[in-house]
C-alpha cells in the first residue's frame, strides 16, 4: 500500500478521531484518579497500574478503529462497509464531534484551574494547629500597668511557641493589631495566616488583679471558650502554663513529655522579680529601642536577679540586652564580659533554656565571629522554641554570612511564616535577592515590604536603588526623595541618598544642596558607621576635578577615619574607609597598604557580608591609584560574587560601574568597556 493510500485509508476508517478521544478521555481520567485517590485512601499502586493500563490501551483502541466502524445500525466491520460514508454518517458524525468537544472543553478548564495565575498565587492553606496571641487590653485605672498586661500576653505566646506542633505568629507581627474594640478576626486571622486568635484584658493592680481571656476561631469569627483568672500576682506565676496547655488541648496538639515540662514551668516563684522581669522585658522590645532603654532594663533584669539569683530567664534576658549594647551602641569589653557571664549563668541554671542557647549564641556571633558554634547554639534554641522567628532570622543572617545565600532565602521565608508582618525579614529577603542579582524577587520583596511598612523611609529609598540597579536610572529614587520633608532625616539616610542619586547623575548642583540641607556633622553612607559629611563634601570638587577644592574636605574626613582606625584597630570596616579617602586624595601607598589591611581582617572566606563590601572597596581604591591591572580582574570577579552591592559607592553591578563618578579613571580600558557591557 502505497503511503498515500495508507494515511487516506487511516482517514476513512477514522483512525485519527479513536486516537485523539482515546488520548483525550485517558488524561482525563488520570487526572481524576491523581486528584480524587489522597480522599479514598487509593493505594499508590493502583493509581500507576491504571496509568500502565491506559497507556497500554492505545494501540488497541488505534487497532479496533482501524477494524471496525461505529455505525447507525451498531459495530460493523470497516471492510463490509462501502467506501464512502453510509446514510447514519452525519449522525455518528456529529455525536463523534460532540463527544471531543465536551472532552476538550473539560481538559481546558482543568488546565485553567491548574496552571491560571489566581491558582499560582493561591496562598498556602492556613494549618488548623495555629494561634496569634493579641496584645491584650490593659483596662487597669493606671496606665503605668501596661507592662503587665503586655507581660502576660508575651509569657503565654513564648510557652506557646515551645509547643512543636503548634504555629504560633511571633510578637512582631501580632504587636500591630492592639487591643480595640473593632478588631476583625477575619481579616487578623487571614493576614497573619493562623485559625485561631487569643484575646485578652487585664485589670487591677499588683495584689488583685483580673484576666480574661478567649478563644476565636477566626475562621468563623466564633469564641470557642473564655477563662477568667481572679488572682494574685504571687497566685499567677504559672499562668501562662494552664493556658498555653489548655489552648494546646483545644487544638489538639500533643506536647511531648519534655515540652509538657517547659510549658508549665514557672519562671521564678518570686512575685516582686517576676513584675521586675516584665518591666525589663517590655523596655528590651520595644519597636524603636533607644540606648537608655536597654540601659534601664539591664537595671532592672540586675534588680529581678538580685532578689531571685536563680531566676534563669533573667539571667538568660540581661545577657542578651548587654550583646545588643555591645553590638549597636558600646562595643566595649565591660558589655561583651557581662554578656558572656549572664549567658553561663543562664544555662548553668537551666541547661534547656531557649532563651539562654539564644543568648550564649549571640555572644558568639557578635562578639567571637565564631559563626559554627553561634549556629550550633541557635540550632538548640530553635529546637527547644521552635515557633521563635526571631532565632531563625539569625539563622538567616548567619548562613548570609557563611556564604549560603539560598538557605539564608529559605530560613528568611521560614521566618516570614511565623512572622508575616515583620518588616525586618522583608527588608533581608530585599537584601539577599539584590545580593544574588535576582532583581524580579527582590522586586517582590521590595514590594511586600512596602506593603508591611508603608511608611519605612528606608523601605522607600531601596526601591529606588532596585530601580536604579536594574536600569541605571535614578529618576524614580530621586522622585521618592523630593517628597520626603527635610527635617526628616533619621541618621542622615534621607541625605545620603539624595546625595548619592545627584551624584550619580553628576547633578552636583543638587548634591551640594542636599548637604547644604542637612545639620548633620556624620552622615549614615559608608558601610562601618557614620560617614564625615566632609567625605561627602569633598567627593563633589573631586568629581568635578577641582582637586584643590576637594583636598581640605578630604584630609578632615581622612582625619576623622584614622581617628575611628585607631581606635578600632581590628575593624576591617574603618581601615577601608580610611584606605578609600586615601585613594581620592592621591595616598598611593598609604591606599593600597589600608585596603589590604581591610580584606586581611575580614577575608570574603570568613564572612561573604561585609568582606564582600571590603574587597569592592579595594577594587574602587585600586582603580583611583591607577592599578587597572589590579581593579579590573577584581571587578570581573565581583561582579560574579554574591553580596557586592549597596547604596554606596562601592556597589559592584554593570549600573554602578557605569554610571558612578568614581569609577572614571578606568573607563579609557577597554577590559573596563567589557565589564560595563555585561
Amino acid at each position: 500500500m502505497k503511503a498515500r493510500g495508507f494515511f487516506a485509508e487511516l482517514k476513512r476508517r477514522h483512525v485519527y478521531r479513536a486516537a485523539v478521544v482515546y488520548t483525550m478521555t485517558s488524561w482525563l481520567i488520570i487526572q481524576v484518579t491523581t486528584q480524587v485517590s489522597p480522599f479514598f485512601a487509593v493505594p499508590s499502586w493502583l493509581v500507576r497500574l491504571i496509568i500502565i493500563l491506559l497507556v497500554a490501551g492505545f494501540p488497541i483502541a488505534v487497532a479496533l478503529a482501524w477494524a471496525f466502524e461505529l455505525t447507525p445500525e451498531g459495530l460493523v466491520k470497516t471492510d463490509e462497509m462501502p467506501t464512502g460514508k453510509t446514510g447514519g454518517w452525519p449522525v455518528v458524525h456529529q455525536v463523534y464531534t460532540g463527544v471531543v468537544g465536551i472532552l476538550a472543553i473539560t481538559i481546558a478548564v482543568l488546565l485553567y484551574l491548574r496552571f491560571s495565575p489566581e491558582k499560582r498565587q493561591r496562598p498556602e492553606a492556613i494549618p488548623e494547629k495555629s494561634i496569634a496571641v493579641l496584645p491584650f487590653a490593659n483596662l487597669s485605672s493606671d496606665k503605668q500597668n501596661a507592662f503587665f498586661a503586655e507581660g502576660i500576653q508575651d509569657d503565654i505566646l513564648t510557652s506557646l511557641a515551645r509547643i512543636g506542633e503548634l504555629k504560633v505568629i511571633s510578637r512582631n507581627s501580632v504587636n500591630l493589631y492592639q487591643a480595640t474594640a473593632q478588631r476583625d478576626t477575619r481579616e487578623i486571622g487571614g493576614a497573619l495566616g493562623v485559625a485561631y486568635l487569643l484575646e485578652g484584658s487585664v485589670r487591677g493592680e499588683r495584689n488583685h488583679f483580673v484576666v480574661n481571656v478567649q478563644l476565636i476561631d477566626a475562621r468563623e469569627d466564633r469564641q470557642v471558650w473564655a477563662e477568667h483568672y481572679d488572682r494574685k500576682l504571687e497566685d499567677s506565676l504559672g499562668l501562662q502554663g494552664e493556658l498555653a496547655t489548655e489552648i494546646a488541648n483545644t487544638l489538639h496538639a500533643t506536647l511531648s513529655p519534655e515540652e509538657r515540662t517547659r510549658v508549665t514551668q514557672k519562671p521564678t516563684n518570686n512575685a516582686d522579680a517576676y513584675a521586675l522581669y516584665l518591666r525589663a522585658f517590655g523596655l528590651e522590645h520595644k519597636p524603636d529601642t533607644l540606648l537608655q532603654d536597654y540601659k534601664e532594663a539591664v537595671e532592672l533584669y540586675g534588680r529581678a536577679i538580685t532578689l531571685d539569683l536563680s531566676f534563669a530567664l533573667a539571667h538568660a534576658h540581661l545577657a542578651t540586652t548587654c550583646a545588643a549594647i555591645f553590638h549597636f551602641h558600646e562595643p566595649l569589653d565591660s558589655w561583651a564580659s557581662k554578656a558572656r557571664a549572664e549567658a553561663a549563668a543562664a544555662l548553668r541554671l537551666d541547661p534547656n533554656l531557649a532563651e539562654g542557647h539564644v543568648a550564649l549564641g549571640l555572644c558568639l556571633y557578635w562578639m567571637d565571629q565564631n559563626y559554627d558554634a553561634a549556629l550550633a547554639e541557635f540550632a538548640t534554641a530553635t529546637q527547644l522554641l521552635p515557633n521563635d522567628s526571631d532565632v531563625v532570622a539569625l539563622i538567616a543572617a548567619l548562613k548570609r554570612r557563611q556564604g549560603q545565600f539560598r538557605d539564608a532565602i529559605a530560613e528568611y521565608e521560614r521566618a516570614a511564616k511565623l512572622d508575616p508582618r515583620n518588616p525586618n525579614v522583608a527588608r533581608n529577603l530585599v537584601y539577599t535577592y539584590s545580593a544574588l542579582r535576582e532583581w524580579k524577587q527582590a522586586s517582590k520583596a521590595a514590594d511586600r515590604w512596602q506593603e508591611i511598612a508603608p511608611d519605612s523611609l528606608i523601605a522607600k529609598i531601596q526601591i529606588g536603588y532596585l530601580d536604579f540597579f536594574i536600569g541605571g536610572s535614578t529618576q524614580r529614587l530621586r522622585r521618592i526623595l523630593a517628597d520626603v520633608p527635610v527635617e526628616n532625616d533619621p541618621d542622615g539616610v534621607v541625605t545620603a541618598a539624595r546625595w548619592d542619586a545627584a551624584m550619580i547623575a553628576r547633578d552636583f548642583a543638587a548634591a551640594e544642596e542636599a548637604l547644604k540641607n542637612s545639620p548633620r556633622l556624620t552622615i549614615d553612607y559608608l558601610n562601618g558607621g557614620a560617614t564625615p559629611r566632609a567625605f561627602l563634601a569633598g567627593c563633589i570638587p573631586l568629581a568635578r576635578g577641582d582637586l584643590a577644592r576637594a583636598r581640605p574636605l578630604l584630609e578632615k574626613a581622612r582625619s576623622d577615619f584614622a581617628a575611628a582606625a585607631q581606635e578600632s584597630p581590628s575593624s576591617a570596616e574603618a581601615h577601608a574607609n580610611l584606605g578609600l579617602v586615601n585613594a581620592f586624595l592621591g595616598r598611593r601607598e598609604e591606599a593600597i597598604a589600608e585596603g589590604r589591611r581591610a580584606a586581611e581582617l575580614k577575608p570574603i572566606e570568613k564572612d561573604a557580608v561585609d568582606g564582600a563590601i571590603v574587597l569592592c572597596q579595594l577594587a574602587l581604591i585600586y582603580a583611583r591609584v591607577g592599578e587597572n591591572d589590579q581593579a579590573i580582574p577584581l571587578l570581573d570577579r565581583l561582579l560574579k560574587t554574591p553580596g557586592t552591592i549597596d547604596s554606596a559607592c562601592y556597589s559592584i553591578t554593570p549600573n554602578d560601574l557605569k554610571n558612578r563618578w568614581e569609577w572614571d579613571p578606568l573607563r579609557g580600558d577597554p577590559r573596563f568597556k567589557k565589564l560595563v557591557r555585561q
